[in-house]
């Protein structure tokens, strides 16, 4: 039986309102930035896991291009443009408040720990967690091992006896297998396919109905 269970936060417990490349987009028109495509920032995102802000991600995307922009100004915007499109999918505070008399519940993050932390106070989740943890924070982010691990550490328990609970099929499902976690796939309208190696599936606007079920069926 399961003893704790590790949630992603972007697109598996929160959701923006706007999809990622518009408020990319309007992040960079904020700050008197060039255009970049999502698909650069999230290759200059992996690359920078371990981070305390998005200032390096977007200095090394401009250094790319001829701009005097500022990548801390940039960072700044993206950030704010963020927190105000930040909601939680329906049903995920109470689940989780639920989960929590049942097991032992963490957040294990990717991403510069200003950014994701600014996510957690913007929907009044720090206190929603028995331990939360932002790669920024660690040595390694996902899907290393030892991020993994550290959450695991946290929350007091080992590894094998965690399920995490991602969208990602490399940060997510992989890393957590790897790490000696089961992995339960949360499935996008326009993401993956379901992966083998996960326990188990559940439909993005589903999970908090459908997730405690699945826990408990581990067991």
């Amino acid at each position: 039986m399961p003893r704790a269970v590790v949630f992603d936060l972007d697109y598996t417990l929160a959701v923006p309102t706007r999809d990622r490349a518009t408020l990319l987009s309007e992040a960079t028109t904020v700050a008197d930035a060039p255009s970049l495509s999502r698909e650069e920032y999230l290759a200059a995102h992996r690359r920078n896991l371990t981070r305390e802000t998005r200032e390096p991600i977007f200095a090394d995307l401009l250094a790319e291009l001829e701009t005097d922009a500022d990548p801390a100004a940039v960072a700044d915007a993206y950030r704010e443009t963020i927190a105000d499109a930040l909601e939680p999918l329906p049903g995920v505070e109470s689940m989780l408040a639920d989960l929590r008399g049942e097991y032992r519940v963490g957040l294990l993050t990717n991403g510069p720990v200003r950014a994701q932390r600014d996510k957690l106070a913007t929907l009044g989740w720090e206190d929603a967690f028995d331990a939360a943890l932002v790669t920024g924070e660690l040595e390694a982010g996902k899907p290393d091992p030892r991020a993994f691990e550290a959450i695991a550490a946290e929350l007091n328990v080992d590894p094998r006896d965690a399920v995490y609970v991602g969208d990602e099929v490399e940060a997510d499902v992989s890393g957590a297998t790897d790490a000696g976690m089961d992995a339960i796939q949360v499935l996008l309208e326009d993401g993956p396919d379901r992966d083998p190696r996960a326990v188990a599936h559940v439909e993005q606007a589903s999970i908090a109905t459908e997730l405690p079920t699945i826990l408990s069926d581990l067991a």
